[in-house]
């Protein structure tokens, strides 16, 4: 089946108010603003001159706009390559009621740092997520997603082994090597195949900087430098009033199985189908008016829940098994979990081909449930 050319995204904007959009290199962002605001000035800061025209002179926007004295949209595109130029959108925006900004990245390292104009919250925090299952319809594969992930610029391709790695280099040369983020381009290679053995799992830095064969604050350093560029998040342990003594230490993911499959060498399909239920829970959290957060649940005694979502109307406990059978030792973390708190719901997916009820828990086919996900939650 050929590809679509653009498919509709869950993800929606703010009316009136301009906003950040934040997501990882090749998730969509500039293809759907295009698709969304075709007469927006577009400023493309990835342009090596339009970059350089802004460097030397911010104020340079200002005089743009002035050229369209009727344009409502504005759209800066990497706007972390040139974050002087938020002073004058804060300006703008303050002068210019009329007018929406909306300004991309795929890294907030420079933004976080000290001094950045982050417009005093005049501007919305989103974030954009490669495809979902419902996204793609008919076209989503459960084993395709879990090999080479769900990026759209892998997704659509035709090679899309090559065009990961690609994509890897893409970052350590642009990002990281470019932007001077660590002193040895190797050295942090190593440690993103490091990082690739704790995808899923519970994270402990200290084993890490030994494989690594560097300094337990480089490490922290490195991991710092991975969310800033979006390519990995941690999830805290959930500790609502907690009934029993949790773990300490958060777990991590890369933010795509195509990612995480590239930079490991095993065939790890448990894991990748982990990171694919994290990243569809996260753009579903994001989805939502009210705030909501993920979390996951261990306890000291080893009982563990793989996500727990939480919010004002809102609480799942989702486990997830890469099997086609269901053991009630399965079940046992949810069981458990609902024991301390009874008004939970949980869920347990899993690669069976039929829902189920057992002892309680709704089982669900873990395709089932990516394709309709907001029918589950």
């Amino acid at each position: 089946m050929r590809a679509k050319l653009f498919y509709k995204r869950e993800f929606k904007a703010p009316k009136n108010e301009s906003f950040f959009l934040f997501g990882p290199r090749g998730t969509g962002k500039t293809t759907w603003l295009k698709h969304y605001y075709p007469d927006a000035l577009w400023v493309d800061l990835l342009n090596p001159h339009e970059e350089r025209l802004f460097s030397m002179n911010p104020e340079l926007l200002k005089e743009r706009l002035e050229a369209y004295p009727h344009q409502k949209y504005v759209v800066i595109d990497e706007v972390q390559k040139v974050p002087k130029i938020l002073d004058v959108v804060h300006g703008l925006i303050e002068e210019k009621k009329n007018i929406q900004f909306i300004l991309t990245g795929s890294s907030s390292r420079k933004l976080r740092r000290g001094g950045v104009n982050l417009l005093a919250g005049r501007a919305l925090w989103k974030n954009f997520h490669p495809y979902t299952a419902f996204e793609l319809g008919e076209e989503f594969n459960l084993s395709k997603a879990l090999k080479t992930g769900m990026i759209p610029l892998i997704w659509s391709s035709g090679v899309p082994e090559d065009k990961l790695q690609a994509y890897i280099d893409l970052y350590l040369q642009e990002e990281v090597k470019a932007e001077a983020l660590v002193r040895q381009i190797g050295e942090f290679s190593r440690f993103l195949q490091a990082m690739s053995f704790s995808h899923g799992a519970i994270l402990n830095l200290t084993n890490i900087s030994r494989e690594c064969e560097v300094p337990r604050k480089t490490v922290d350093s490195h991991l710092q430098i991975l969310k800033d560029l979006l390519l990995g998040y941690t999830l805290e342990t959930f500790q609502v009033r907690a009934k029993r003594e949790t773990s300490s230490h958060p777990k991590f993911y890369f933010f795509d199985p195509g990612v995480f499959r590239a930079l490991n060498s095993t065939e790890a399909e448990g894991p990748a189908l982990e990171g694919l239920i994290a990243e569809h829970l996260r753009g579903w959290i994001d989805r939502q008016k009210e705030k909501h957060e993920l979390f996951f649940w261990r306890t000291r005694a080893g009982l563990e829940v793989d996500f727990i979502i939480h919010g004002p109307q809102s609480f799942y406990a989702i486990e997830v098994k890469n099997n086609k059978a269901i053991s009630p030792a399965d079940l046992r973390g949810l069981r458990e979990f609902k024991n301390d708190y009874p008004e939970v719901t949980p869920l347990f997916l899993y690669r069976g081909k039929n829902p189920l009820v057992k002892h309680g828990i709704r089982c669900l086919p873990v395709d089932d449930f990516l394709r309709k996900l907001d029918t589950f939650l």
